[in-house]
């Protein structure tokens, strides 16, 4: 595991006593003037058009990764699953350490090929009013 990859595994346990994490993950809807001939394509459940912005962030709330454009009909999950990020996850490309990645309920549970965890339970940081499911058991950085 390189350097940075521990940094912020140690800094999720040290400011919110979570092991083993390797980033936090969620999605964004950003509005947006509806684009000429477009359609419904940006058009989001919230009756506005956007483009999705997805980030994971360490537990300094730092960009780790970022992708932003696509249409805001999809959802968190879909956007994750179409990512430059999720195809190196799947590979294993990185051949990164076993960990955790953090969202809410949008993105599904699953086990990577290699991990032998998998949590499904809920998980309350320190502030009440955030609670984040764990996602994914995979390697992190």
């Amino acid at each position: 595991m390189n350097k940075s990859g521990k940094k912020v595994m140690q800094d999720f346990y040290t400011l919110w006593n979570f092991p083993n994490c390797c980033g936090a993950m969620d999605g964004k809807h950003i509005v947006i003037r509806c684009p000429s001939k477009s359609g419904s394509e940006f058009y989001n459940y919230s009756k506005d058009y956007s483009v999705i912005l997805l980030a994971i962030v360490d537990a300094n709330y730092k960009f780790m990764y970022i992708v932003v454009g696509t249409n805001g009909r999809v959802n968190d999950a879909l956007v994750f699953s179409k990512s430059t990020f999720n195809e190196v996850l799947q590979t294993n490309a990185l051949n990164l350490p076993k960990g955790v990645f953090v969202g809410d309920d949008a993105f599904p549970l699953r086990k990577n090929h290699n991990e032998a965890l998998q949590y499904e339970k809920a998980v309350d940081y320190k502030r009440e009013d955030i609670q984040l499911q764990i996602v994914k058991s995979t390697p992190c950085f």
